[in-house]
């Protein structure tokens, strides 16, 4: 293996780290959102759910932008 591409693996696992280490506070906000539809406090609904995860996907991709997560 050569330095360049030593160092190229390098960089791209410490982008995927840091993506993972910035997204945690979104990751936390989707497991509230999930334990309060659990107790009751949020009525569960498919659509409810799906306008709060485009929404935080939005938030994440504006805070973060090239280091947000994408599927």
């Amino acid at each position: 293996m050569t330095y360049l591409q030593s160092l190229t693996k390098t960089a791209t696992a410490l982008g995927r780290t840091s993506s993972l280490f910035f997204g945690l506070p979104f990751d936390v906000a989707r497991e509230r959102y999930a334990n309060a539809v659990r107790v009751g406090l949020i009525q569960q609904s498919m659509l409810s759910g799906a306008k709060f995860e485009q929404d935080l996907v939005a938030l994440e991709k504006l805070t973060l932008g090239p280091l947000a997560r994408r599927v």
